[in-house]
This record gives structure tokens, C-alpha cells and sequence, in this order.
């Protein structure tokens, strides 16, 4: 029997506000073991929450985003639950009114726009972590990530693959970091998920009994755990037996699942309205102005790209997930003056190996639309060949100089003459005897050998169409 998968993703995002959301503790990573905390988020007796006003304006910048519902008119709830990370023994979230609820969010998977629902947005602040080591036993407890800002953003449960969840996730991080209200460094826990999982017969309507699975740490991970939960599943249906609502955690190392408790429900945790904090009121040229100020999104700058220019998806992605690299990209073709396919390959090619090498940014790089249009020109047009483009490329960076400039400077325009580049490829075949055997033997690939000597013996500068062409009418 075939059964299809029902999954729903919660994705937890802290936002990179200065301050926590009820305190003025600073929101920083990485600093020693409770040196970020205070009386406020830590729950001492007899202190007051504030909100961070901030907190509410990055909600309601995904709401609109994401083409939520902004309620006008929302509050805070406890949520009670007694955990060592959690000092209050309740969590100030959302319950029955969040900031923003029934939005969307478009994606795309193997060429095709898929819309998944987004049940609500809703802000709360973030627990403590609990420590492990090898050097003492039991847990110790860090209240520095106590109070962090978060927003969860809660998706219906409209993905049927792995693929389309992952999917999902990279496009909701993406539209974080462009509205810039989320780092989202996975490694530092700044953007997590539940991963929420059922399995239904193939054709049917009724949806399965559903697990949910926490301590999902990567998007790679959540693809392994919705494999592993579905099959868990469908085993356990296969074997006469029933699933139980319950959440599991996750073991990505193991690559497998544990029981952690039976699935909470929302009266398990006992909400009730936050009594310390006031009835959030927004008016609605607030929300007009959060709406105006959102740019083009990149879910809707990859399937433009595609469109526009002729772009493959993976290009697509991977040029509108950093938004310095799509605004280089976009600025470059506004030149008019090379391919929107060529401007692609040297950004996501030897301008992103230069980033890598040197761990830097585009910002960094201090190379310009302009002086990489028409270096592209340069080469598209023939005046240099392509292996030039790439030494041009670097006394680019090294020295801030125009491509034309450095082409005259160094006397690197491309060599076409038909009679100086047969004589190279006469001198080249009479030194490699064996390549040209090879060639009359059927070893194709000995043409590409050839053609690379004659461009070293030009030093990079010759016409290698020219030369092919060249070498193709000696070696006939």
C-alpha cells in the first residue's frame, strides 16, 4: 500500500534586535555563561516585563511579507511548563491572538511553484540553554539566551516531500535575511525547527495521526528526520499497529528518533493572558509603512531571473539567496553591455571563489557593476579571451584600475590573426607527435590538449574558437 507524506513546519527565528524583548539585557551570542541576564529575564520576584517595541515591528515586517493577516489588536499569553531552562516556569508567547496569522509563501521545487500556507506568526521569548560536558555531571544552565526575541512562524501542513520542506525552510531564511530582522546562523541556534510529520493512504483526504520532532538543528536534517519519521510510520501501520500523537527528538548523529513525551496539547500548558504587559494596538499607517518597506522578496526574484533571464532555478537560487550577490548581478546587467547568463557564471564562479578564499563579502571585494560589465564585454566581444578575463580580473581587485586599462596596460588584447596563430599551431602539433597520433586514433579528448599548448604558447592571449578552428583543418 502507498501512503503520502503531511508535513507541518514550526520554525522558531531569533531576531536581531538589540536588546531581549523584556529587558534591556544586550542580544549578543557567544559571550561567557550567564553575563547576559538580569532579574527581569531570569524571573525573580516582583519584576516587571517591558516589550521591546522593535520585537513587534520585525513581527509584523514577515507578517507582510509572508501576506499575513496583521491583527490590530493582539495581547501576550503564559504558557506554563516547568523545565530546568526555563527560570519563570512559564514562557511569555502568543496563544488565541497572535500578531499575524493566515499568509503564504511560495515556493519552488524542480521548476514548479508550489503556495504553502502560513497558519500564524506569533512573537514570545526564547528559554535558557542546558549544558552538558564530559567534566561534570549532571546539567548546568546558561540564562544568557533567556529572553531573546523570537518569532514562530507556523505552516500549515501543506508539504509532501522532504524536497518541498527544505524547500520551505531555505525560502523562509532567505526572506529573513532580506527583511534583515533575522542573522539566521543555524550553528548558533538562531533559526530552528519542529518538524511536524503523518502519513495518510495515497488519495485519501483524512489526514494521519501526526509526531512531532524537536531538536531539528539543520534543513539537512529535517529532510533526514521526515524520512525516518515516515517510515517509522508506515511501519508501524504496515504491522497492524496505530500511531500515538507524541513528540520525539531527533538524533542526527544516530540518524533516528527517541520518544521524548506524549504530545502536549494547548490545554496542557494552562494559557492565560500576560497580566504585566498591556493589549498590543497597532493603528494602520503603522502597518502601511512596515508594508511599504519591504523589497522584493527572493522567492520572487529567482522565478523572475528564470523568467527574465533565461536563468537555470539552481543559478536563480543561488543568486537571490545573498542579497549582495543579486544586487551586483541586477546592477551589472543594467550596463547593457554583456549576458545576463555570463554576468551569472562570474559572480556565482570566480567572484564567489575570491569570497571564499578570502572570507570576505561583495561589499569587501570593492569591485563595481561597471568595471565587471566591462570586463565581461571585453571578453564576450573577443578584444580578451576568456583565461585573460580571469589575470584581468585580478589586477582589478589588486589595484582598482578599469579592465581597459589594465588590457593596455599589459598588452593583453586577444591575438586573431589567422597567419601568426597557424604558425603557433604548426610549431605546437610538430612538438606534440603523440597527441596528434592520439587524435587520429580516436582519442578525442587530445584535441583539448592541444588547443591548451597553443594557448600557453600565446600566453593566454589567443583566440581559442580561432585556434580550434585552426588545429581541426591541420590535424584533417
Amino acid at each position: 500500500m502507498s501512503y503520502e507524506m503531511v508535513i507541518g513546519l514550526e520554525i522558531h527565528a531569533e531576531l536581531s534586535t538589540q536588546s531581549k524583548i523584556y529587558c534591556s539585557c544586550k542580544n549578543e551570542f557567544g559571550f561567557e555563561v550567564n553575563t547576559r541576564c538580569c532579574p527581569i529575564c531570569t524571573g525573580m520576584p516582583g519584576t516587571l516585563p517591558t516589550l521591546n517595541e522593535k520585537v513587534v515591528e520585525y513581527a509584523v515586517k514577515m507578517g507582510c511579507a509572508l501576506g499575513c493577516k496583521i491583527n490590530q489588536v493582539s495581547k501576550q499569553d503564559r504558557k506554563n511548563y516547568f523545565y530546568p531552562d526555563l527560570p519563570k516556569a512559564y514562557q511569555i508567547s502568543q496563544y488565541d491572538i497572535p500578531l499575524c496569522e493566515n499568509g503564504h509563501v511560495d515556493i519552488l521545487v524542480d521548476g514548479k511553484e508550489k503556495r504553502i500556507g502560513v497558519t500564524r506568526i506569533h512573537i514570545e521569548e526564547d528559554a535558557g540553554k542546558l549544558l552538558h560536558g564530559e567534566s561534570f555531571s549532571g546539567s548546568l544552565v546558561d540564562f544568557n539566551r533567556c529572553g531573546v526575541p523570537l518569532i514562530e512562524i507556523v505552516s500549515e501542513p501543506d508539504m509532501r516531500s522532504p524536497q518541498e520542506a527544505k524547500a520551505y525552510l531555505e525560502t523562509i531564511r532567505s526572506i529573513l535575511q532580506y527583511l534583515d530582522i533575522s542573522d539566521c546562523k543555524m550553528q548558533e541556534g538562531s533559526i530552528r525547527c519542529d518538524v511536524n510529520v503523518s502519513v495518510m493512504k495515497s488519495g485519501s483526504n483524512e489526514f494521519g495521526t501526526r509526531c512531532e520532532m524537536k531538536n531539528v538543528n539543520s534543513f539537512s536534517g529535517a529532510v533526514r528526520a521526515i524520512e525516518y519519521e515516515a517510515k517509522r510510520q508506515i511501519a508501524v501501520l504496515e504491522a497492524g499497529g496505530t500511531i500515538e500523537q507524541e513528540t520525539r527528538k531527533w538524533d542526527d548523529t544516530k540518524g533516528e528518533s527517541i520518544l521524548l513525551r506524549s504530545k502536549e496539547d494547548a490545554q496542557d500548558y494552562r494559557y492565560f493572558p500576560e497580566p504585566d504587559l498591556s493589549t498590543i494596538v497597532l493603528d494602520d499607517s503603522y502597518i502601511e509603512e512596515i508594508r511599504s518597506s519591504i523589497p522584493e522578496l527572493p522567492n520572487k526574484k529567482i522565478s523572475r531571473y528564470i523568467r527574465d533571464y533565461g536563468l537555470s532555478q539552481i543559478d536563480a537560487t543561488l543568486l537571490a539567496d545573498d542579497m549582495q550577490k543579486a544586487l551586483l548581478f541586477e546592477h551589472t546587467i543594467k550596463e547593457n553591455n554583456c549576458t545576463p547568463k555570463s554576468v551569472c557564471n562570474w559572480i556565482l564562479g570566480d567572484i564567489s571563489k575570491y569570497m571564499n578564499e578570502k572570507n570576505c563579502t561583495i561589499s569587501e571585494l570593492g569591485i563595481t557593476a561597471k568595471n565587471l560589465s566591462d570586463l565581461i564585454a571585453l571578453i564576450e566581444n573577443g578584444t580578451i579571451s576568456n583565461a585573460v578575463g580571469k589575470k584581468v580580473f585580478d589586477f582589478m581587485l589588486e589595484t582598482k584600475k578599469t579592465p581597459k586599462s589594465i588590457v593596455e596596460e599589459k598588452g593583453f588584447v586577444q591575438i586573431s590573426d589567422e597567419n601568426a596563430l597557424a604558425e603557433i599551431v604548426k610549431a605546437v602539433l610538430a612538438n606534440n607527435q603523440k597527441s596528434v597520433d592520439d587524435y587520429h586514433n580516436g582519442k578525442t579528448n587530445a584535441l583539448g590538449f592541444l588547443v591548451g599548448q597553443c594557448m600557453k604558447a600565446t600566453k593566454g592571449q589567443g583566440n581559442p574558437a580561432k585556434m580550434k578552428e585552426l588545429l581541426l583543418q591541420a590535424l584533417a
